[in-house]
């Protein structure tokens, strides 16, 4: 018997991702059928399976709402789970009414969950409250653009200027000299506090304040276009004071995050939580490596080892991977002590209840293996370097100097991530403040795509910011600087090399 399908039409928030709901991050991990809105952030897209269908509305003009509803029934009767992922609530400007009735005619159970709405979310991260006991207790909404398509009634403007407390407008940039100086007309003082906010809720939030008859000249002097909202009311007085949001210390700096993308999210959540914009371009992706007979063959003589020795958070995860598609039992690891190449790599073998007998402070060659002499002499040790395809050979050549009798075993290689490649070009057409890397293979990658230094050239006040040694030398190898490094080769580092790099 064929599924049911089932359609749910889920808020996804104005923008900061951290603002989807429980219920709509569980949805969509479920879901087979992603259809979601232009606005929505693409980060959120990270949650659905790896293998479920994402397909873009595009712009209302290219795709009438009555072909979406369609698609939405279609894959729904496919016996699909579909996940209709709407900016803001579904419900408030959106048209989910429309979608949720097309599907209730066409008997299509589906399920309506509330998002965040740009209407509290855009003033509270612009610092203004749309009601305070010393100003107003009420606030209105309504929507400067009017579409004669949709055959609207008129905004009666005399009677929206005689309401009392705050005033919101959605979608009214493209109109806003007009319904200004129309409440104006109708006895509201242009005196009045205004603000507008533009891609409110971002890292790349823009908000101008001023008053009801100058917030348009403002507006225009700026250059703010859609998306973007307003504000009218006293209440944005308190602005100056109550600005949370763009006071944090990396706001307006656009960064790149170019790590692999099931690695990139925690990365990118630090720095969007210091403020930044962050644009995600993964240019790397993990995959079994050339020889898979080594790795069989380490695998069937793990008791023989002394020491296993992993260089990286990818190496671990495609190891176990490996591993227990042989082994039920972990204790068929064998008894050799753990060393982890940094805290990350440290960390990702503790999840998996393993003691980690060292964990060099430095991620070199040489470094890693002096650590592993001042455990224990490593002279005829026999030792296990599970790591990259390819990977730097320092590392190998120390420990053989040391006496260690080493096996290097690829237990995965780095390819390049090209399913991004066409919005990647268009995300980066505007350059950005900093490129991040956190390998040397970010490196080579990025390079490949899209020729680091002529991009340094197009855009000269982009810099370089690299997560350690071997990082900075795959970038000079290439004939420039980067303009920090992290001291501590981890993620959290570089974020706080970066956090250093702002205040200065």
């Amino acid at each position: 018997m064929k599924s049911k399908g089932a359609v749910y039409l889920v808020g996804a928030g104005p923008g900061d991702a951290g603002l989807l709901t429980l219920r709509g991050a569980e949805l969509l991990r479920r879901a087979d059928t992603v259809i979601y809105d232009l606005l929505v952030n693409p980060s959120l897209l990270r949650l659905a399976r790896a293998e479920a269908e994402l397909i873009s509305r595009g712009k209302r003009a290219d795709v009438p709402q009555e072909k979406i509803n369609d698609l939405i029934i279609q894959k729904a009767r496919e016996g699909k789970t579909v996940v209709r992922l709407k900016g803001g609530d579904p419900y408030i400007m959106g048209r989910g009414g429309e979608e949720a009735a097309a599907l209730a005619e066409a008997k299509i159970d589906f399920e309506v969950v509330p998002g965040v709405s740009s209407i509290v979310a855009v003033p509270n991260y612009a610092g203004i409250p749309l009601t305070h006991r010393e100003y107003c207790s009420s606030f209105t909404v309504f929507t400067g653009h009017e579409d004669d398509d949709e055959k609207q009634a008129a905004l009666l403007y005399s009677e929206i200027a005689k309401i009392p407390g705050t005033k919101v407008a959605l979608m009214g940039t493209a109109n806003l000299d007009e319904w200004t100086k129309a409440l104006i007309t109708n006895g509201l003082p242009p005196e009045t506090p205004a603000a507008i906010i533009q891609w409110g809720t971002l890292g790349k939030q823009k908000s101008v304040a001023g008053t009801l008859g100058t917030i348009a000249s403002l507006a225009k002097e700026k250059k703010l276009s859609p998306p973007a909202l307003v504000v009218v009311g006293d209440v944005v007085k308190l602005r100056e004071q109550l600005d949370w949001f763009e006071n944090r210390p990396l706001f307006g700096k656009r960064i790149v995050v170019t790590r692999a993308r099931d690695q990139a999210a925690e990365f990118s959540q630090k720095l969007a939580e210091l403020g930044a914009d962050i644009l995600e371009i993964p240019v790397i992706k993990r995959a079994l490596p050339e020889n898979k007979q080594d790795v069989v063959d380490a695998m069937l003589s793990l008791n023989s080892y002394d020491w296993l020795v992993f260089t990286s958070v990818n190496g671990v995860a495609t190891f176990f991977e490996l591993f227990f598609r042989h082994f039920h039992d972990l204790r068929d690891l064998g008894g050799a002590k753990i060393a982890a190449v940094g805290p990350a790599t440290a960390a990702k073998l503790r999840e998996m209840h393993l003691q980690v007998d060292i964990t060099p402070d430095e991620a070199i060659g040489k470094k890693i293996a002096e650590t592993l002499t001042k455990h224990s002499s490593i002279e005829n040790s026999k030792i296990c370097l599970l790591r990259a395809e390819d990977a730097n050979p320092d590392l190998l050549q120390a420990l053989e100097e040391f006496g260690g009798i080493t096996d290097d075993i690829a237990v995965y290689k780095t390819v390049a991530e090209t399913d991004n490649a066409p919005a990647a070009q268009e995300l980066l057409k505007d350059g950005a403040d900093w490129l991040t890397f956190t390998s040397g293979s970010t490196v080579q990658f990025f390079h490949v795509r899209f020729d680091l230094p002529k991009l340094l050239k197009q855009f000269p006040k982009m810099k370089l910011a690299s997560i350690g040694p071997e990082t900075s030398k795959a970038i000079r190898a290439l004939g420039l600087d980067p303009k920090i490094e992290a001291k501590e080769h981890t993620c959290e580092g570089l974020a706080a090399e970066l956090l250093r790099a702002g205040k200065s």
